[in-house]
């Protein structure tokens, strides 16, 4: 078990920090490059292009590791047909929301397409227990890309969908050597009856959640640039950017982790859940705990990386830095819900934090702008934390600290 942390765990975390780094350096390239009002131009663009991607997903990719990870006691009969299923109708929904969105985004809607595919092959791999494709390609591969296309662009004068263009380009490769890491893992058979109807009758709920998740992590940035104007979006992105560090970690640990948590409690293996559960909270908050409390202390200065006007958003960062380490603390803990089978619960959960998130936005963002934003965002966090945490404890008997991170902090000590 300490080795899957180990090993997989830090790979993860790795392509995590790096592409936490990226984005940040992604951010500051264009609040300097360009006015405030066109960079909150871009970043309102590119938080559409990522919301209507989570919902086109459909969260195929969950359903995939599911399945993949419980079909590894029959050596894989029938996934190449659970691939087939899970492509085919994330493809038409992306198709049709680029359609929806030409008119405003121009060509870098047609990219949808290829940005909901990449993500479902590189789950698909996960589901093999591969996590090298996800590390080097979502990890390494976008991130960096997109600062060098984007870095280029503006150096170039470019701005406008051109920008967008550039940032979207990288997932083009991902799409070719996702499927290539796929060669060869799973036998070619033939369709078998049902095999569709398995699938979608899992992710079906997953599928809005998963929705409701992507538009849960973004649609601030699009209420701000609508009720404050794109200049205010531009600040509230920059201010809030490091969320994506908390993001990025969890993300990090549950990928590797997520087929082991499923195999545990379809065997009924409580103690073994309990015990990635514990550890992988342990090393969430020892790893990300610091970056808050320095973000917090050092917020006015590091704001002004972004440019002068920058700095008096220092409130917006302390907001988040405490809502982060409370969203840390509670650890992948809709990713457990999830891996017990309890999706339609995480769907109701998410629900009501999008619900809350939006209320306390439209309430607090006319009269505070980026300050009334990250309040909004705020609660609806600590909904999507505290209602799951709940559940699982009541349901299982499971939280996010217990005899096993003491075992995971004195591994940490000796590491």
């Amino acid at each position: 078990m300490a080795a899957v942390i180990g090993r997989r765990g830090l790979a993860g975390l790795g392509g995590a920090a790096l592409g936490a780094l990226a984005q940040f350096v992604l951010v500051v390239v264009v609040t300097r490059a360009f006015p405030a009002a066109e960079a909150g131009a871009f970043f309102t663009a590119t938080a559409l292009i990522l919301m209507a991607a989570g919902i086109a997903k459909l969260d195929a990719g969950n359903g995939l590791i599911y399945f993949i990870a419980r079909a590894a006691t029959y050596d894989y009969r029938g996934i190449s047909g659970y691939l087939r299923a899970a492509i085919v109708p994330c493809v038409v929904v992306a198709a049709g929301a680029a359609v929806v969105l030409y008119p405003r985004l121009g060509p870098p809607a047609a990219l949808l397409p290829a940005i909901v595919v990449a993500d479902v092959l590189l789950a698909a791999t996960r589901g093999f227990g591969m996590m090298r494709p996800t590390v080097l390609l979502d990890g390494v591969l976008v991130p960096v890309g997109q600062v060098v296309l984007v870095g280029g662009a503006a150096l170039a004068g470019v701005s406008g969908w051109g920008l967008t263009l550039a940032w979207a380009a990288p997932y083009l490769p991902v799409v070719v050597l996702g499927a290539a890491g796929l060669r060869g893992r799973a036998p070619r058979t033939p369709y078998l009856p049902g095999t569709g109807r398995d699938l979608w009758r899992y992710t079906a709920p997953r599928s809005v959640a998963g929705a409701i998740q992507a538009v849960f992590q973004r649609v601030d940035i699009v209420i701000v640039a609508l009720l404050a104007g794109p200049a205010q979006a531009a600040v509230y992105t920059a201010a809030t950017r490091f969320k994506v560090v908390g993001q990025l970690a969890n993300q990090g640990l549950a990928q590797p982790l997520q087929a082991g948590l499923v195999r545990a409690l379809a065997c009924g293996e409580r103690e073994r859940a309990r015990e990635l559960y514990q550890s992988a909270t342990a090393w969430l908050v020892l790893l990300t705990w610091p970056v808050w409390l320095a973000y917090a202390v050092l917020a006015p200065w590091v704001l002004r990386l972004f440019g002068p006007s920058y700095g008096s958003a220092a409130p917006v960062a302390l907001v988040l830095a405490g809502t982060m380490m409370v969203a840390t603390a509670c650890g992948m803990v809709d990713v457990v819900l999830t891996a017990a089978g309890h999706t339609g619960t995480s769907l109701a959960n998410l629900v009501t934090a999008i619900g809350c998130t939006v209320l306390l936005d439209v309430a607090l963002i006319p009269a505070h702008g980026a300050l009334g934003a990250v309040a909004g965002w705020s609660g609806g966090v600590i909904v999507k934390n505290l209602l799951p945490l709940w559940q699982l404890h009541r349901r299982y008997g499971l939280h996010p600290f217990g005899r096993h991170t003491l075992t995971a902090l004195r591994r940490t000590a000796v590491a």
